[in-house]
Parts: structure tokens; C-alpha cells; sequence
């Protein structure tokens, strides 16, 4: 690194990967320096289309680049652990696509490893970085709505997908919790904290991967979570957290609200505004860079603890509904 400049190597080159370069000339000092796929073709497309410095056709190529500081792994779910294992044991801070492992044992592996080098590591919970979530999270931290007694959150996509798609693909690490019930676990545990209770029901594909599932978490404060994913039919992708003393309303799309409407008992509706340029992945962008910069190991807004909490929880509700994923 020098000065403020951040050189990013982006691992894959899916369609994920296209939308975080694109919002990357958001960050000050953030440069794309290069990109790591399976194939030289497929780095050197990526590459021409989005202004890359260089090309490499291997995951190992890109993490022995001297010339990069943070790697973006972009994969798909399974293969996040052997990525991210690769660029750390090479000294590079890595923010890895959301869930950072298939389980919470996986992920420890990988704090752990962080932590035994001395290298940042992050999970792409873009979510928790959004202006309009950090409001929401200050807004509950001081009291705006009492005490929190309930939280309701749904994240659900239309569809419908093929066998062969991810979402459906078991080998993939496929289904709605992993990719979709991942946020309103996330929202629920940003104000709730991990849950002391887990339960859940899901209908699953013939692949094996949940189709629809719901969860009920339960908090030793008496508040109780309700949240649905699923990926046969769309919801309203929406997000109330209720207190004692009024609610905070997430319109659809409440993973990044461009408007949070805050209720207070006795008083008139607050709407507070979040518009957002490009696709909102510039705000994780930006706060791994100030992490790296600062020298810290990790974000105070996508901790490590946090991680694994909720994978945690993802873990209890695949054991009770039957998704068990390939070793």
C-alpha cells in the first residue's frame, strides 16, 4: 500500500464480481489491480471489461501478486474456504463473499487463521456497512423505540429456478438460507444479539436444499425474531423491528433502504433518506479500506464474532430441517 491507495485483486469473475468492481471509483484511493480466475480467458475477459491491470488464470497466481493488498474472493459459497485459506496464508486481507463458510466451524477455522497471521479478514455482509443499517443500529442503540420486543424480516425471490442453478444446486451450497436468509438473520441479530433459542421448518427441492423455510429465534431478553427466505415465490422483502415504545420500518429491499421510517409512540413518522449511488458495495469497499489502512484485523461493523454467530444459527435451522451439505 501507499499513502491511501488500496490495490484490490478480485477472485472470480461471476456476475457479483462485475457489480463490486463497477461501484469500486467510489472509494477514494481503491484501485483495481488485478484479477485471479480458473481460466487465463476468463481473468483476461474480466480484465478488458472492467479495466483491470492485469490477468491471472489461477487462484494462486493472483494471491502471490506483490502488487496486491486486499483480495475480493467473489466464488460461489463452496469454494470460499480453500480462497480465502489461500490468500491468507499469503498475507493478504481478504473480504470474502457472504456466508464466509458452509458452517460455523469452517469460518472459525478461518478467524482463526487470520488471526495466527496477523491479516484482515471480513465477510462481505455488505448489510451491515449500508448508511441507512448503521442508522437503524445507532437509532435501537439509543433508544429511539424502547426496549426491542420483536423483529420480523422475509427475503424472498421468485424464481423459478433450474435444478442445474445455484440457489438449487446442493454441490453449489445451494438454497434460500445460505444466500437469502442469511439477511434477516443478519438484521435480527444486529439489534437482538445471537439468539439462546433456534427453531425452524423449510420444504426442501428434490436436490435437497430448502425451497422455503421460516425460523423463530427466541432471545433470553423475552424478544423474539419471525423471518422467512425463500426462492419459489417473491415477498415483500421488507423488515420491522419493534420496541416498547414504537417500530422502525425497512421498506422492500431492506438490506439496503434508501428510506428507514422511524414510529415513536405519541409522535409524527420520522423518514430519514440513504440515496445511494451505483449498487451499494462501495460502503464495504470503503470500510475495509479504512480497517487495512488503520493496521486492524477486523470491522467493528461486520466483526468476526458477529460471522460466526450467525452462521451459528444457520447451522441450527439446516440441522432441524434436513440440508446437509457435502463435506
Amino acid at each position: 500500500m501507499s499513502d491511501q491507495r488500496v490495490r484490490w485483486g478480485i477472485l472470480g469473475t461471476g456476475k457479483i464480481a462485475g457489480k463490486f468492481v463497477s461501484d469500486l471509483p467510489l472509494v477514494p484511493g481503491a484501485e483495481l489491480a488485478a484479477v485471479g480466475s480458473r481460466t487465463q480467458a476468463s481473468a483476461e475477459k474480466f480484465a478488458a471489461e472492467h479495466g483491470a491491470a492485469r490477468a491471472h488464470g489461477s487462484w494462486d497466481a493472483l494471491a502471490a501478486d506483490p502488487d496486491v493488498d486486499v483480495v475480493y474472493i467473489a466464488t460461489p459459497h463452496i469454494a470460499h474456504v480453500a480462497a480465502t485459506t489461500l490468500c491468507l496464508e499469503a498475507g493478504k486481507a481478504v473480504l470474502v463473499e457472504k456466508p464466509m463458510a458452509l458452517d460455523r466451524p469452517a469460518a472459525q477455522r478461518l478467524t482463526d487463521l487470520a488471526a495466527a497471521r496477523g491479516v484482515f479478514l471480513m465477510e462481505a455482509m455488505w448489510m451491515r456497512c449500508h448508511p441507512g443499517i448503521r442508522a437503524v443500529r445507532q437509532l435501537v442503540a439509543d433508544g429511539a423505540i424502547g426496549d426491542v420486543t420483536a423483529v420480523h424480516a422475509d427475503f424472498g425471490l421468485a424464481g423459478p429456478f433450474e435444478p442445474t442453478h445455484r440457489l438449487r444446486d446442493r454441490a453449489l451450497g445451494g438454497g434460500a438460507l445460505l444466500d437469502l436468509g442469511i439477511y434477516p438473520v443478519n438484521i435480527a441479530h444486529l439489534v437482538l444479539g445471537a439468539p439462546s433459542s433456534v427453531q425452524a421448518w423449510a420444504r426442501l427441492t428434490p436436490e435437497g436444499v430448502d425451497a422455503t423455510t421460516g425460523i423463530l429465534l427466541g432471545h433470553d431478553s423475552g424478544a423474539v425474531a419471525a423471518l422467512t427466505c425463500g426462492i419459489e415465490g417473491e415477498s415483500r422483502n421488507q423488515a420491522t423491528i419493534t420496541g416498547t415504545a414504537g417500530r422502525i420500518e425497512l421498506p422492500t429491499r431492506f438490506h439496503y433502504p434508501e428510506v428507514v421510517t422511524v414510529h415513536r409512540t405519541g409522535r409524527d413518522p420520522e423518514v430519514l433518506e440513504f440515496p445511494v449511488e451505483g449498487w451499494g458495495y462501495h460502503f464495504e469497499a470503503a470500510e475495509v479500506q479504512r480497517c487495512v489502512l488503520a493496521g486492524e484485523r477486523e470491522s467493528p461493523l461486520v466483526p468476526h464474532a458477529a460471522t460466526l454467530e450467525v452462521l451459528d444459527v444457520m447451522d441450527r435451522v439446516r440441522a432441524q430441517v434436513g440440508v446437509v451439505y457435502e463435506p
